[in-house]
């Protein structure tokens, strides 16, 4: 009963989900949200990705950040197990093109149907998965209940569960338990998210500790080449550089608050801003164009002068370059109560990691950076730039705080080799 009026509201909100991806695709502007609409209502067709495998194992990654988390295992899958085909699945555009980048031709790649019967069950005949692997939270009373009932085994890799979301699931248990109980394993990443998991009723013999998958980050191959390229775009390589990346909506005006604090301090600082959406690249260099900074946009053919104040990544796929060029990092997501975006990407290489007091998403991952020194937590733009202002200026301390980043990345990877495992025990013969 409870999943019927689920459905029924579900459907009594469709109309509502395609004007607002209209109104994305066409006031942010973000095109890409008008196109593909058949994906989001099941309709797929898998024979253009030029693949004929007889089974198939979907994995579902909200955005960019789950697909970055996931795309290890999906790598080592596709290329162990040649026999089963890959079908990724993303909410948003972003994350589509990611999944792109990361991936290329060797998996499928579709929108995620939306989660009512219809699309879910068109969705499930298309493919018919022998295997569902589910990323993080992402966690849908229809995905999760008719894959089940299609037969596939239901994995949450990397799953977490912040105190809100338990408080939310516990709200809703009467639609939300049932769902958690159909999956077969939930390889949580604390003991912490486990034990909010088993409060919902998930059994022990379905919960796992594994770690996050994100400590087994992987920097890329070309990452120098590609960074000696973009220092000549710089051509100030000597100036004091700090990142601010992924930042999201209301939050670079905060920025700018701190940078302007910076620039008394440190007149020759450069901002690299990195907005975490493309559909905000426009809006967040207007911010600073408005205030009177010369701003730089990685996609003109033009190179920083030194009256440039700020550098924006108006591109994807690149923050690990951007960050390779700067002293220090604020990571965005965290000035405004969006949960941070993800701090190690900075910390594996060695920089020292500034964020903002909201930090649900990386809870754990931020307070084992920070308890070995790797990062700093700062409750607002005043504080920001009082530490970015600090530790350009020190680099001693800079240093310090890039190594334990490391070492903290160092100690607790080994998650993908133990979700790997447990994939291959709950995956059926072909």
């Amino acid at each position: 009963m409870n999943r019927t009026v689920y459905n029924l509201a579900f459907y009594m909100v469709l109309p509502l989900i395609v004007l607002r991806l209209l109104w994305r695709a066409l006031f942010l502007p973000a095109p890409e949200y008008a196109r593909r609409w058949g994906e989001r209502l099941g309709f797929v067709d898998k024979a253009r990705a030029g693949r004929q495998e007889r089974r198939w194992i979907w994995v579902h990654a909200a955005s960019v950040g789950e697909s970055v988390a996931i795309s290890p295992l999906v790598k080592r899958l596709r290329r162990l197990n040649p026999q089963w085909g890959i079908v990724v699945t993303t909410m948003t555009p972003t994350g589509s093109e990611r999944v792109r980048e990361l991936f290329g031709d060797d998996i499928c790649h579709v929108y995620a149907p939306y989660d009512y019967r219809g699309a879910v069950t068109r969705f499930l005949r298309a493919f018919k998965p022998a295997m569902v692997i589910l990323v993080e939270t992402e966690l849908w009373p229809n995905l999760v209940h008719y894959s089940k009932r299609s037969g596939a085994a239901i994995m949450v890799a990397n799953a977490r569960l912040s105190e809100k979301s338990f408080r939310g699931y516990e709200k809703f248990s009467a639609l939300g338990k049932p769902m958690l109980q159909q999956i077969d394993l939930i390889a949580a990443q604390t003991a912490d998210d486990a034990e909010r998991f088993r409060k919902l009723g998930v059994p022990d013999t379905a919960l796992r500790v594994t770690g996050s998958m994100k400590f087994d980050i992987g920097l890329p191959a070309d990452l120098q080449a590609r960074v000696d390229e973009m220092r000549l775009r710089l051509a100030q390589a000597d100036r004091p550089i700090w990142v601010a990346a992924s930042t999201r909506e209301g939050e670079d005006e905060k920025v700018l608050l701190a940078f302007e604090l910076i620039r008394r301090s440190i007149p020759d600082a450069l901002l690299v801003l990195v907005p975490r959406h493309p559909e905000r690249f426009n809006s967040a260099a207007r911010i600073f164009e408005s205030a009177g900074y010369e701003v730089v946009r990685r996609s003109e053919d033009t190179s920083v002068r030194a009256e440039t104040a700020v550098f924006l990544g108006d591109s994807m796929g690149e923050l690990p370059v951007y960050m390779s060029l700067a002293q220090l990092a604020f990571v965005g997501g965290s000035l405004v109560n969006t949960g941070c975006q993800n701090v190690l990407e900075p910390a594996a290489l060695g920089l020292a990691v500034i964020t903002g007091p909201s930090q649900y998403n990386f809870q754990a991952i931020c307070e084992q950076l920070q308890e070995r020194g790797a990062l700093l937590t700062v409750r607002d733009e005043t504080a920001l730039a009082e530490q970015v202002i600090r530790l350009l200026q020190d680099r001693t301390a800079r240093e310090e705080m890039g190594l334990a980043g490391k070492q903290a990345i160092a100690a607790n990877q080994g998650a993908l080799d133990r979700v790997y495992d447990l994939v291959l025990e709950h995956l059926p013969s072909v």
